[in-house]
């Protein structure tokens, strides 16, 4: 009798596990196969899979740029605005006859200034990343504002910078292609570095890593200039999938971008960001978003459920730091 309680007991731990692991996963197959029922001429098919894959690119490097800064136990409040910057600055340089490889690196290299001087004062003066990057975005914000006149910039975009957003190979957009180079390349680093692994550990238990003697303001420098970085290359590569940019074009991706990464604390890692779990949440976000609008319901009411995910994505992280 004892025996069987105890197997009971083991299984039903397992089974709890795999739901806090994987619940995300879970949920996302059920999400795709409901929408799969309800239209599949429209959301069932190739061509739509494909679309989705273009649609999140957007959203998965921002997110992974989220999840970075996450890693270390910060927040980047600023990434939105650093985005917008992004495509601004590029367009520009395109728009001006620059060179198109210019375009697509000034604005990374922006990015990264903007980034580390986020971090050193988070570092330096310990001042909340939230009131810093909150900050950071305002500035970021008015001076966008000033390089545009609050106008879109559209006219004088050559073709050669709409490459990236617009073309295909071999049927696969090559935005999807990048998403998922970029996708691999941080799980890499993440995973399978020293950088990676201190990133984690200073997260964990700063104050360990510091005695244990990391440099802790120097990597959180570091993730938060990688972060900004990946927000300014997802607004070059908006501009260039759009052919404009729009001083406010990043902004709309912050609490998206926030809400694939606490998703992504429910897959794999319980309670911990990490890249493919972003990559994950990022997906759902997406698939609902393309189920949803083929149902033809409201943009607004697109609104109110993502910030229901992130309230139970968060609520779900909690539980999983709780168990562990």
């Amino acid at each position: 009798m004892e025996t069987t309680k105890i197997t009971k007991s083991s299984s039903s731990i397992e089974w709890g596990k795999i739901f806090r692991s994987y619940g995300t996963v879970i949920a996302g197959v059920i999400i795709t196969i409901i929408f799969s029922v309800l239209n599949p001429d429209s959301f069932a098919t190739l061509d739509n899979a494909i679309n989705i894959s273009r649609q999140i690119s957007f959203l998965v490097i921002i997110g992974i740029g989220a999840t970075i800064v996450m890693s270390v136990s910060e927040f980047d409040l600023s990434i939105g605005a650093i985005a917008s910057l992004g495509g601004v600055i590029a367009a520009k340089i395109a728009a001006s006859g620059g060179p198109i490889w210019i375009a697509f690196l000034a604005p990374v290299l922006v990015a990264l200034v903007v980034g580390f001087i986020n971090g050193w004062i988070v570092t330096q003066f310990r001042v909340l990343s939230f009131i810093t990057t909150l900050a950071m975005s305002t500035i970021l914000g008015g001076f966008t504002f000033w390089l545009t006149g609050g106008a879109t910039i559209f006219e004088n975009i050559p073709d050669s910078f709409r490459l990236v957003g617009q073309k295909s190979l071999l049927g696969i957009p090559l935005l999807s292609i990048v998403m998922l180079l970029i996708t691999i390349l941080f799980w890499y680093v993440m995973t399978q570095t020293a950088f990676g692994r201190r990133l984690y550990a200073i997260g964990g238990n700063e104050s360990a890593s510091r005695i244990a003697g990391l440099r802790v303001k120097w990597n959180k420098n570091a993730a938060f200039a990688l972060g900004a970085a990946l927000a300014a290359l997802t607004g070059v590569l908006m501009a260039s999938r759009l052919g404009s940019a729009h001083p406010t074009a990043g902004n709309g991706l912050f609490l998206q971008a926030y809400a694939a990464a606490y998703l992504g604390m429910t897959s794999f890692k319980e309670g911990v960001p990490n890249i493919w779990g972003t990559f994950v949440g990022a997906a759902i976000i997406g698939i609902l978003a393309n189920g949803l609008t083929i149902m033809q319901v409201p943009t607004f009411m697109q609104d109110v459920i993502t910030g229901l995910i992130v309230i139970a994505a968060v609520i779900m992280q909690k539980f999983g730091r709780g168990s562990r």
